[in-house]
């Protein structure tokens, strides 16, 4: 036998240990810190550094998983930061089962259960956010979904793939994610072709402002290619007015593309609030932040696969597909950037299969009736001010019960926060005011979870304020 081909009875029982060691952590997950303790860069350089070991210490290695997760932010209940799901352990075992299966989900025919599987969550997908009819692929995660999707927009406006980038304009608003400006550098166009829109009072893009912006481009010669209108914005969940934007792309000619990584499967939930989705030539949209799958689980829906093809499909001899079956010939690598690809779809098929649809959407709108307690509670506090609508399940504010420097201190009492290990909150800037954030995207958060975040910004206040 070789030296890396594991015996099945170990194999079984390193799982075993595994198992029962992933078990036991999360039956303590709700009890745990939010952040672990007394962490610094020094202590896990001296954990987790040094120098590739070239004996192997066999189930020793296993040991150290201990020390990992000690050094670890948990997914805890109590976890508000970023827009960041929870990690349901179905979805984990799901991981966990296709990691072990090994397949890469290029093709049919390198992967039949795979890609089947995968086409049947995307069509899952699509039906359930309202784009019936739509295809599309999982990503890594939002932004690389975004770059595809404005990859696709380029080449259908402005094709470069053949003789190279001649220029073109992105139109999204200021509040938009910045992975936007990035795949426009990316993509060559740079971040000087980026237009940014202003916002109204509930920080939603100005249609108006992008009619004027679009007209001055045309005037100026320039070439406009999308607008990417937010499902869901980063700092506080807004939703840009879909169905206007949808309109204004039609009279121009120009791609739109929905950034919902964040908010798009809030529409399980509440889909009134998403009117326009469907207008969308494609949508971005992540299944491990409102779906609470493993990091890893990205969507890209688009409406017509030929645009796809167009740009991304470059195929050498070795890869080609053999067959002309719509089935067996199918090839994800011919509408995605990627080749290898991790066969990411199980994980999100057995959890829904083992919960069912409808237990994500209850899930869903607990997740927003949470963050309307938690805004209630914000306003009830005289010492807290929030600063923006709670459009999704953002809750941006800041405490006011002090005196001096608001900014200053509100960033020393989010570090206090933190430090404290109860609560995870994170931070935005809105209307240039230091905000405080909390974000449930967690399901395993209760009442008590989110009504604790007033409490602890209160005693962080009075901690550092001596």
């Amino acid at each position: 036998m070789r030296r890396l081909a594991l015996p099945p009875e170990t194999f079984r029982a390193l799982a075993h240990n595994l198992t029962d060691f992933a078990a036991d952590y999360l039956e303590r997950l709700p009890q745990l810190p939010s952040y672990p303790s007394k962490i610094s860069g020094q202590q896990t350089e001296h954990l987790f550094g040094g120098d590739i070991p070239l004996e192997g210490i066999g189930a020793a290695a296993f040991d150290s998983l201990t020390e990992v997760f000690e050094n670890s932010r948990p997914a805890s209940p109590r976890f508000f930061g970023y827009v960041f799901g929870s990690g349901e352990p179905v979805g984990a075992l799901g991981e966990f089962a296709a990691s072990v299966l090994h397949q890469n989900a290029a093709a049919w025919r390198s992967a039949p259960a795979a890609i089947t599987i995968e086409r049947t969550v995307i069509r899952w997908l699509a039906n359930a956010v309202g784009c019936t009819g739509f295809s599309g692929s999982l990503t890594l995660g939002g932004s690389s979904a975004n770059l595809m999707g404005l990859c696709m927009a380029r080449e259908a406006k402005t094709p470069a793939n053949l003789t190279g980038v001649r220029g073109g304009v992105i139109y999204c608003s200021t509040e938009a994610h910045m992975s936007i400006p990035k795949a426009a550098a990316l993509l060559g166009l740079g971040h000087d072709a980026v237009r940014l829109i202003a916002v109204d009072e509930a920080f939603r893009m100005l249609t108006e402002d992008l009619r004027r912006a679009i007209l001055l481009d045309l005037r100026n010669n320039k070439v406009p290619i999308a607008v990417v209108a937010s499902a869901g914005t980063t700092a506080t969940g807004s939703i840009d007015p879909l169905t206007a934007i949808a309109d204004i792309c039609n009279e121009f000619g120009l791609w739109l593309h929905v950034d919902g990584a964040y908010g798009a499967l809030a529409s399980l939930a509440i889909p009134a609030t998403f009117q326009g989705l469907a207008h969308a030539d494609s949508l971005s949209l992540d299944p491990h932040k409102w779906l609470y799958q493993p990091t890893g689980c990205g969507c890209l829906l688009y409406r017509d696969p030929s645009a796809a093809q167009r740009a991304f499909a470059h195929s050498g001899e070795y890869a080609r597909a053999l067959s002309d079956d719509p089935i067996e010939g199918f090839a994800f690598f011919e509408e995605s950037m990627e080749l290898s690809r991790p066969f990411r779809a199980l994980k999100l098929w057995l959890s829904l299969r083992y919960y069912g649809l409808h237990a994500f959407q209850k899930s869903i709108q607990e997740d927003l009736l949470l963050a309307k307690v938690l805004a209630d509670s914000i306003d009830a506090e005289p010492k807290l001010e929030r600063l923006a609508p709670v459009a999704l399940s953002a809750v941006c504010f800041r405490y006011i019960g002090g005196n001096g420097d608001i900014d200053a201190l509100n960033r020393s009492i989010l570090s206090q926060v933190i430090r404290r290990g109860r609560v995870y909150i994170s931070n935005a800037v809105i209307h240039n005011k230091f905000a405080l954030r909390a974000c449930v995207v967690n399901h395993r958060t209760t009442e008590e979870d989110v009504q604790s975040v007033v409490s602890e910004v209160l005693a962080a206040a009075n901690d550092v304020s001596g």
